[in-house]
């Protein structure tokens, strides 16, 4: 019988990047929306619902795996990893949990694989190049020798294990030493998989399933799929199962497909295998669902008829399927025909809509698996650096030069991509707007339908999307570089004008409360040090200005925080130096009491990176007091607030600067409640000359506001601080009239205020909440689903 629908699981709201089905009534599921979920159900014959969320912070949660039931864990652990570079192990009960049994410490990036052996041992893999192996959730082994990203990971049994990366190879281990390594694959190998009697299986971004022999044989290769393929597991006949980025999942038997089952949904991230045969997937829509090919598993013929016309109603990007021109495409007659093999595609005219057929051999029918439509974007996920973004642009900053790489995934947040880009390039921040537009032009996606329950913050939808009736798609002259105004340097002038990109299509599911805080941590730390240095030394060598330099012990000190901001920042070594201290925060201060204006802002920027990764810097009693007023005073924010004159290109430097490390000290268990240094902020920030500020300063001003908003969700403050942010979101939203993302980002910011005081039963009083009213009622107009959706979930709340 073939494959079909069983079961769909539905509690996530964003990707489900990660599977395990570890017995018939049990699944483990890991999403992007922060948490993994222990699907159970006590019987065949009763459908699975959540038993456990488990959420152990607010990032990505990439991988999950199960640990059989012990005396400590009667129900069996949940291994989860994620983007928090932790590996939390929650043990499994009929709760919600934030707290894991285990956190197991070792990995300096995102944690994209895990896998278990029979008894218990766990290896992970990593973005930080290495694999790590742990036993009684203790590290034993650290297994260093890939170049890129650690995708996929194998434990053969305690003592053997693979590695997969996006350097091309596999690995075999033995404890910690590496014994063989694979090579075959044309790009990064994403899924692992034990092949019984043979060896182990494996896949790749080459669109390639591998099976090979311990020894490095290839067996044999597994064409089909038409993109990367992410996930593998087998049944227990043997049989290999599939996904990736074609939207679908593949039975192999004896080296062909013999069924394809078709998800309307963009990436099929994870597979797995059920000990009754059946399949699990997770997919980008947000769903895990559950497949059979045991009839009486099957779902009801209305569940299965809407799981079909979902499929149908897809729009295909014509690259998926192959080039489309309308007059030459038969007619519905030709599906009367069998297909030649399992998966072809066969394109029709039916009228004026070209439709794409697939034919399923389980099924011996032709299955309607979407409208074609045209595209710009390929469809296809890009590797840079060993991490996977949906685009990586070429932009030309200088004729001659080699151009520089631009990443983006269309989940995140352009501004966010745009200021990584050019603090990463050491590019000025006025270029920001000129980024984000090109990145806004250049990207696009296609119509998935209405299950796009993932919302970020501040995009507003989890892909961009085309409108259903869109303009033609812009040929290759629409890639516009955001420096030069050209697809690439071709020594000709750029074109004077473009095509219409198809319109962005905004999906609202509710926001608030939103606790996912906003941090400025890109740095160039070499670069930043080496200006320093250069300061310094000019200082130093003038006779007037000579006492101003840093003094020997002053030296040693900030020497000590380049070296330990190198290492947190970066994605290689090991972070094994002691934090910073209050020593380290009293140097910063001294100097910059003493330093130049003009010459100040390497210390500000410093000042940023202490406050995102050394956030107890300036923890001694009164030390946050002292911080911050050193740094208003560093950045002249009296002289410009009193003054109301233009700022000089220091203190705006500077002021940004400020307003970013203030919202670096904001963050997930800042004591909020502790001292007096909020209130302080609050009002050295009142009667902020907003019409002096630029846009990234705005940005940053308002990111404050949200960041204290997080941290007020989980931790309560005096009324008068929160009357005090009230006063200060209430004078940003009146002053701001332009600016779409400070709108929206203060809007979210009095959200998550409202919502936690009604929580607590501290709710804003009657003429506050007027006054939000009307302030909200007088927004000006802007072209954005996000503004108004946010504004009713304020009222609604009010």
């Amino acid at each position: 019988m073939p494959y079909k629908l069983s079961a769909t699981l539905a509690a996530h709201s964003s990707d489900v990047r990660a599977v395990a089905s570890p017995t018939d009534s049990i699944i483990l599921s890991a999403s992007r929306d922060s948490t993994a979920i222990s699907w159970k159900r006590p019987s065949l014959t009763v459908p699975f619902t959540p038993s456990s969320i488990l959420r152990a912070g607010s990032k990505f949660v990439n991988a999950v795996q199960y640990i059989s039931p012990s005396p400590e864990a009667p129900q069996g652990y949940a291994v989860v990893g994620g983007q928090d570079t932790v590996v939390n192990i929650f043990a499994l009960g009929p709760a919600q949990k934030e707290d894991p049994e285990y956190s197991l410490v070792g990995h300096t990036d995102n944690v994209c694989a895990l896998n278990v052996s029979q008894s218990g041992t766990i290896i992970s893999g990593s973005w930080d190049k290495t694999a790590k192996v742990w036993k009684q959730f203790q590290l034993v082994y650290d297994l260093k020798g890939h170049q890129q990203a650690v995708w996929g990971v194998l434990a053969i049994d305690d003592e053997q294990f693979l590695t997969a990366s996006a350097d091309k190879t596999i690995k075999y281990w033995v404890q910690h030493k590496m014994m063989r390594t694979y090579e075959g694959h044309k790009d990064a190998v994403r899924g692992l998989t034990l092949i019984p009697d043979i060896g182990f299986a494996s896949c790749s971004n080459d669109s390639e399933i591998m099976v090979w022999t311990m020894q490095g044989d290839v067996v044999y290769t597994l064409s089909g799929h038409t993109s990367f393929v992410y996930s593998l597991s087998v049944l227990p006949n043997g049989e290999i199962v599939s996904g990736g980025e074609d939207r679908s999942v593949r039975v192999w038997r004896d080296g062909e497909c013999v069924q394809i089952i078709v998800h309307p949904a963009i990436s099929v991230w994870a597979v797995s295998t059920m000990p009754n045969g059946d399949i699990v997937s997770g997919c980008s829509d947000g769903i895990v669902r559950v497949f059979s090919e045991s009839q009486d598993r099957w779902a009801g013929a209305a569940e299965l008829k809407a799981f079909e016309d979902h499929i149908a109603s897809q729009a295909l990007s014509s690259q998926q399927v192959g080039d489309v021109k309308k007059t030459d495409l038969p007619g519905p007659d030709v599906l009367l025909h069998p297909g030649k093999k399992p998966g072809e595609v066969k394109m029709i005219k039916n009228g004026d809509v070209v439709e794409a057929h697939q034919w399923d051999s389980a099924t011996s029918n032709w299955q309607k698996i979407g409208d074609v439509v045209d595209a710009v974007g390929s469809g296809r996920k890009q590797l840079f650096n060993g991490k996977e973004y949906d685009y990586v642009f070429d932009v030309d900053v200088q004729e001659g030069a080699p151009p520089l790489k631009l990443p983006f995934n269309v989940s995140e947040n352009p501004y966010t991509a745009a200021q990584r880009f050019l603090e990463q390039n050491d590019l000025s921040t006025n270029y920001i707007d000129e980024v984000v537009k090109f990145i806004e032009k250049n990207t696009s996606g296609v119509n998935l339908g209405t299950s796009n329950d993932y919302v970020d913050p501040y995009t507003g939808a989890s892909r961009y999307q085309a409108a259903a009736t869109s303009a033609a798609p812009a040929p290759s002259t629409a890639y516009m570089d955001p420096f030069t105004g050209a697809a690439r340097y071709s020594g000709a002038p750029a074109p004077t004008s473009t095509p219409p990109v198809p319109s962005v299509s905004l999906s609202a599911p509710k926001i608030i409360p939103y606790a996912k805080f906003v941090s400025f941590k890109q740095a160039n730390v070499s670069a930043m040090q080496a200006k320093l240095y250069q300061f310094d030394e000019a200082l130093r060598n003038e006779i007037s200005t000579a006492s101003l330099a840093m003094y020997p012990e002053e030296l040693v000190t900030i020497e000590e925080a380049f070296t330990y901001l190198s290492q947190v920042t970066s994605t290689t070594s090991q972070r094994s130096l002691p934090p910073l201290g209050g020593s380290h925060a009293d140097a910063i201060i001294q100097i910059l009491e003493r330093w130049p204006a003009s010459q100040r802002f390497p210390m500000m920027d410093l000042c940023r990176l202490v406050a995102a990764y050394c956030a107890d810097a300036s923890a001694a009693p009164g030390g946050r007091e002292l911080f911050f007023a050193s740094l208003f005073k560093a950045s002249d924010w009296t002289e410009v607030r009193s003054h109301g004159k233009a700022m000089s290109k220091a203190q705006e430097t500077n002021i940004l600067l400020l307003f970013r490390t203030v919202a670096n000290c904001f963050q997930e268990g800042t004591p909020v409640n502790e001292g007096q240094w909020v209130m302080q902020v609050f009002e050295a920030l009142s009667h902020t000359p907003y019409a002096l500020l630029t846009k990234v300063q705005r940005v940053a001003l308002a990111t404050i506001l949200f960041n204290f908003s997080c941290a007020y969700l989980t931790m309560s403050v005096a009324k008068d601080v929160v009357n005090q942010h009230t006063g200060l979101v209430l004078q940003l939203l009146r002053s701001n009239t332009d600016d779409v993302e400070v709108t929206y980002r203060t809007l979210v910011a009095v959200g998550n205020v409202v919502y936690a005081g009604n929580t607590r039963g501290t709710s804003l009083d009657s003429a506050q909440s007027a006054e939000l009213r009307t302030v909200m009622s007088a927004l000006p107009i802007f072209p954005d689903d996000r503004i108004r959706n946010v504004v009713g979930e304020i009222k609604a709340l009010l």
